[in-house]
């Protein structure tokens, strides 16, 4: 996925342009280009002057940059995947004010700006020295609008007078125009005065559906026009005057609420949606801040669907319901908020294929992969209004819901469900494994659609060792995985709903699976994984980060697990902040790319969920490790979606990726997965036990405590501590029935 850039890029960074895209990012590479991107859904690279800012809600979000501006090529006010405002520039006299610096709130409930006058000019005379006038601007969003408090200030020792200006656009642009697509037609666009305090955009689109903007202006403007608001200010010494602006997107009755009362909500149901969650805190204070800020983008992530709560994937670009993104997202997030995977679930059953469209890539059983109500998605000029290009989405489904009841022990939630798992299942089985070699593979079925549909999608993503571009139906080794892991979680859920011949079969199914999978994909040769089966069921003989992937779902043999975690520690691919998605000696390597070297903070934490699971925990310390001290150089301590795989410098911070979502959830979710995974929770809700499985802490951490640690009714404060290689464990609150044990294995 891709937004705009972080702040603190290093010198390599600054320089850096690409052409990336979830849906096509081909990367420089150094083998031949065979494929070109699908340039409809591409992403320009642009370095923006200004660091942007972000806040979401709902259906809504706003990109901004640090003056608290609406600008550029990809600032805006989102709603549904429409533009509602492309511009909103604040002038001081006609001019730009100073800026003196801006905060979000540590819980991304508002924006704050600070800004002062510059020197005030009647030609060559000074009329106002500057930071005379301190203009406060407090931004946050609620429901479907933006609330705004211009607070000025008159702090010098006489009277002033300035004029404050507000000036907008907008393009109603579709978010693929956004992100470069072009249209031979749009709709018609028209602009009117309504009253003396309101501005109201409206657009008609080619899919018959009208949206509207409506800029609401508390006082009243001195002039307004259809482009800008005006007031001519008279501020005596200490004098301060409140200007406040709502933009509501496709509000049709109603004013939005006053100011003080729509942030009041905003906080409360900010407060709501977090209330009954595990809490983390631990003895190096730089980690809890990268804690508390990735829980706070988790919850601004987050948008109350009617089957319950979802993670919308990241801002930007994918600020809707993507299939794979969430429930990784939600598998991450499972052993500290697993309310969120029932949202997930429920939400992809009701969105589940039920017939066959090529266009959409849709077969019955399948799990969406993305949900667009754009203008372009309506009038399919793009695929993906409800659209099923996703290999992995459907297998990892099966996977949560399984994954969920060992949680949670909520069995109602798995009847409920158990319709949509067999249908993923029968997919699965058939039209997922379309030679029926008993293997799941890809290939789209038009040419709208994804060429790659795992979770590494760009155009160059999945070749052989010659760079060649594999073709033909793929069949990714990672997805091999996700499939086993279904089955035998499957197996599990069948035998708790008493059926057992069910479980017998799925059980079988996965051990199958796992022999088929171990002569196809291990090379010994390179101690790792085959990429992929090509259509021609040649190996793709890449050394790439999806072998480590593979550890997670418990498929791999052990001798061979052992080797592939060695070989992803190897300089080669740790590049002392991460693992890289392909190694650095392989022929499509490039730092720069989105999927061919990059560092993917989420990919990082699945295979340290592996190395769990196969008991290699020092090497979960070296990448817990180099991602909290990359984190550390983050803007807001905040992990991108993907930063660049250049080798760590002593010194010198990691290369920041110029269209990384910031937020974006699966990245966000990964210093929880990495705890997770170094103290190795387990949880038994039949037995009502809560076990660590060899728990380390890394040597950044001594001591780590988990505050309402939830287990079905009962809950539990925890707190570990690191003893050398060895930890330590106190349980300081329980409540109700409720074990917990330290469990050494090997």
């Amino acid at each position: 996925m891709a937004a705009p850039a972080n702040p603190q890029a290093t010198s390599a960074q600054s320089a850096l342009t690409a052409t990336i895209s979830k849906i096509a990012a081909p990367g420089a590479a150094s083998a031949p280009s065979e494929a070109p991107p699908e340039a409809a859904f591409t992403i320009t690279a642009t370095q923006p002057s200004r660091p942007p800012r972000a806040l979401k809600c709902g259906d809504t979000f706003v990109v901004l940059d640090s003056r608290g501006d609406i600008g550029g090529a990809s600032g805006g006010l989102f709603h549904q995947d429409t533009r509602h405002l492309s511009r909103l520039e604040l002038l001081v006299n006609d001019g730009p004010p100073l800026l003196l610096g801006s905060n979000l709130r540590d819980d991304n409930s508002a924006f704050f700006v600070d800004l002062t006058n510059p020197d005030l000019m009647n030609g060559q005379h000074i009329v106002m020295e500057k930071d005379r006038v301190h203009i406060l601007r407090t931004i946050f969003l609620w429901r479907d609008t933006a609330y705004q408090r211009l607070g000025v200030r008159n702090y010098g020792d006489q009277a002033i007078d300035l004029r404050l200006s507000i000036h907008f656009e907008n393009d109603f642009a579709d978010l693929f125009e956004v992100r470069g697509a072009r249209r031979d037609r749009r709709g018609t666009a028209t602009a009117k005065i309504h009253g003396d305090d309101r501005v109201l955009l409206i657009y008609h689109g080619l899919d018959g559906k009208v949206r509207r903007t409506a800029l609401h202006f508390d006082p009243p403007p001195d002039e307004l026009t259809t482009g800008s608001a005006a007031y001519d200010l008279h501020l005596a010494p200490g004098e301060t005057c409140p200007h406040f602006i709502a933009v509501s997107c496709d509000r049709t009755d109603s004013l939005p609420l006053p100011f003080l009362r729509g942030l009041i909500a905003a906080r409360r149901e900010m407060r709501e949606s977090t209330r009954e969650r595990t809490s983390v805190q631990t003895s190096n204070e730089r980690f809890n801040a990268v804690l508390c800020r990735s829980a706070s983008d988790l919850a601004m992530l987050m948008t109350d669907t009617p089957q319950g709560r979802y993670p919308y994937a990241g801002i930007p670009w994918y600020s809707t319901t993507f299939g794979r993104d969430g429930l990784i997202t939600a598998l991450q997030m499972l052993w500290w908020s697993p309310d969120v995977a029932r949202g997930v679930l429920r939400r992809l059953a009701a969105y589940q294929a039920t017939t066959t469209d090529p266009l959409a890539d849709a077969e019955p059983g399948k799990i969406l992969h993305e949900m667009r109500r754009g203008e372009m998605a309506a009038l399919r000029e793009v695929p993906f209004g409800l659209y099923y290009g996703s290999v992995d989405a459907t297998p990892l489904f099966v996977l949560l819901a399984g994954l969920y009841l060992e949680r949670t022990g909520d069995t109602q939630t798995i009847i409920e469900l158990w319709p949509n798992i067999e249908a993923a299942l029968a997919w699965i089985d058939g039209p997922g494994d379309p030679d029926r070699d008993g293997f799941v593979e890809y290939k789209r079925a038009s040419e709208q659609g994804l060429a790659n549909q795992g979770w590494k999608d760009s155009h160059d993503a999945i070749f052989h060792a010659d760079g060649r571009l594999a073709k033909g139906e793929i069949a990714l080794v990672e997805v091999q995985g996700y499939v086993y892991a279904a089955k035998r979680l499957a197996a599990r859920c069948a035998r708790r709903l008493k059926q057992e011949a069910a479980a017998r079969r799925l059980d079988g199914e996965a051990s199958r699976l796992a022999k088929r999978f171990e002569a196809a994909f291990w090379c010994p040769d390179l101690d790792t994984y085959a990429l992929a089966l090509d259509g021609a069921k040649e190996p793709c003989r890449v050394h790439t980060s999806n072998a480590g992937q593979v550890l997670f779902t418990g498929i791999a043999a052990t001798d061979h697990a052992k080797r592939v975690a060695e070989e992803l520690l190897r300089p080669r691919f740790f590049s002392g902040w991460g693992i890289r998605t392909v190694a650095k000696d392989q022929v499509r390597f490039n730092p720069m790319s989105y999927h061919n070297g990059s560092i993917w903070p989420h990919d990082n934490a699945l295979i340290a969920l592996g190395l769990a699971r196969y008991q290699r925990k020092p090497a979960i310390d070296r990448i817990f490790g180099g991602l909290f001290n990359a984190a550390t150089y983050m803007d807001q301590s905040r992990l991108p979606e993907l930063f660049c795989g250049f080798q760590r410098q002593r010194g010198h911070g990691p290369t920041l990726y110029p269209v990384a979502c910031s937020p974006q959830a699966w990245a966000s979710a990964t210093p929880f997965t990495l705890l997770e995974a170094s103290l190795g929770l387990e949880f038994d809700p039949f037995a009502g036990e809560i076990r660590l499985r060899n728990p380390r802490l890394p040597q950044f951490l001594d001591e780590v405590t988990l505050r309402d640690l939830q287990l079905s009714s009962s809950s539990v404060d925890l707190r570990v501590r690191r003893h050398g290689d060895t930890v330590s464990l106190d349980t300081t609150r329980i409540s109700g029935d409720i074990r917990v044990s330290i469990v050494f294995s090997s």
